[in-house]
């Protein structure tokens, strides 16, 4: 049964999901999916602060998106770093209700020629460090009354995809760290879901030649890449009240790639 009576406000300002009022943390926001989240977030009402290891990049995208926006360097793998960003969140906004786990580092080779050194770093930023920021805010949200975390995996953390070695691992980590999240939060009113972004166009992606357009991707039943703003489109609704019975989810925002391959059937044959 649905109570029409408590139906969520689902447009604020921006003709977007409303987080007036709402203090959001998104880490790795200096620019690409992050930057793109902040911006959708503070369109939509929110404070934000942005946090990134990319110093003058992150204070750039702060000062652009105006006067409810902060830019704090932030190692994700550092608790402390992490405690440092939510009490500036709580001093500077008076609170936590939403955390946009983003940052993370990529690979591009097969299983057998990935350093070991390098495997365990990708897992450190991509895996503990989503973990260490999901504990340490949780408590601020707690007294808030509620919260919203959204964990940025990957279409790599739904499937098999090769040379994505200890990212496609680290992904796979997130998306079953968010359902653990979930279950033992959930009485508290602190959502956990997951985004899975497939080939999206990013400062990052056209550095290696992935391209923007229709057609420029076939392998997705769409046959284009995704937009940064597309991906951060799911990341403000998973934010909002209009998903407060949304938990343990996992979106994938692909175009379709995981959905299966991609056959087009012609009539007569």
């Amino acid at each position: 049964m649905t109570d029409h009576g408590t139906t969520p406000t689902t447009t604020g300002a921006a003709g977007t999901f409303d987080l007036t009022g709402k203090t959001v943390i998104v880490t790795g926001g200096a620019r690409g999916l992050g930057a793109a989240a902040a911006e959708r977030a503070v369109a939509a009402g929110a404070n934000v602060v942005i946090t990134d290891v990319l110093e003058e990049a992150g204070a750039a995208t702060a000062a652009r998106l105006g006067e409810r926006a902060r830019f704090l360097v932030h190692d994700v793998t550092s608790e402390a770093d992490w405690q440092r960003v939510t009490d500036f969140a709580v001093a500077e906004f008076g609170g936590v209700d939403g955390l946009v786990n983003n940052a993370g580092i990529s690979t591009g080779q097969p299983l057998e020629t990935v350093p070991v050194d390098f495997f365990r770093k990708v897992l450190d930023v991509n895996l503990t460090g989503v973990f260490i920021g999901m504990k340490t805010v949780v408590p601020a949200m707690r007294e808030r009354g509620a919260g919203s975390i959204v964990n940025i995996s990957s279409a790599a953390g739904l499937m098999g995809l090769a040379m994505t070695g200890g990212y496609g691992a680290s992904k796979w980590g997130v998306r079953g760290l968010t359902k653990i999240g979930a279950v033992e939060w959930g009485t508290d009113r602190v959502r956990v879901n997951s985004v899975h972004p497939g080939m999206t166009y990013t400062p990052m992606t056209a550095e290696v030649g992935i391209r923007r357009g229709e057609g420029n991707y076939p392998n997705t039943p769409m046959g284009r890449v995704g937009e940064a703003e597309e991906i951060a489109g799911a990341v403000v609704f998973l934010l909002s009240d209009a998903a407060s019975y949304v938990t343990g989810a996992e979106l994938a925002v692909d175009g379709g790639w995981t959905t299966g391959p991609t056959v087009k059937y012609v009539m007569g044959q």
